[in-house]
């Protein structure tokens, strides 16, 4: 078997329930085409107890055991590198180049509530989803800041992750309707399993290869 056609590897990181890293556990890609190789959280959460019931290893890197924002990412971009290098028996670094080396590897911040910094930015590629179609309604409240807009479509982004808040360059988007009954919770539930779906197309893709030129990022056929 080639480097190429080895599986992915993939850091996801989760604050949360969990459900987008469940979605990519249980997808039949996993294992085969991409491979979770570790989850991180900023806290003990349900996500990491999915990761365990799968027999993924996790790790926790916590904001408060760090005086300052950098040195928690620092600390972060470290966690997530150790959990690539305890994979390399999955992949024969020193067969690659250093290149070719991050084109086989992915971090996934699966519904991670903290903004990451240039730390972790630099050492690696980071995937974000977000609950509205970018770049419009940004930020902690998509779902709730498109309903008071009154607009008739939103839905899910997929997106490169750098130094703003959900400005990366875009990967994939998914539409979704806005009904006229749709409440916060209800349009948003809609928007999650259009969500799912997406990143799970996004890391298969990622796993063929990928590019990024400005604003533009294009996936191998």
């Amino acid at each position: 078997m080639s480097e190429q056609s080895k599986p992915l590897q993939v850091v996801v990181l989760v604050s949360g329930s969990g459900s987008l890293l469940q979605a990519l556990i249980d997808d039949g890609a996993h294992g085969k085409v991409y491979e979770i190789v570790a989850v991180g959280a900023d806290r003990e959460c349900t996500g990491l107890e999915r990761a365990t019931l799968a027999g993924i290893p996790t790790f926790t890197v916590e904001t408060r055991h760090f005086p300052e924002r950098s040195q928690w990412d620092a600390a972060l971009a470290d966690a997530i590198e150790r959990a690539f290098s305890d994979a390399d028996d999955d992949l024969d670094l020193a067969a690659l180049t250093g290149g070719d080396v991050a084109a086989r590897q992915l971090v996934v911040s699966a519904g991670f509530m903290k903004i990451l910094g240039a730390q972790t930015l630099s050492r690696h590629t980071v995937i974000n989803t977000h609950p509205a179609l970018l770049p419009s309604f940004p930020g902690a409240h998509g779902v709730r800041d498109a309903l008071a807009h009154g607009v008739k479509v939103t839905g899910t982004t997929c997106h490169v992750v750098d130094a703003g808040v959900d400005t990366g360059p875009i990967i994939d988007q998914r539409v979704v309707d806005v009904r006229a009954d749709d409440d916060e919770e209800s349009l948003h539930e809609r928007i999650k399993v259009e969500e799912r779906t997406m990143l799970v197309d996004v890391v298969r893709g990622f796993a063929r290869g990928w590019s990024i030129n400005g604003r533009t990022v294009s996936i191998n056929e």
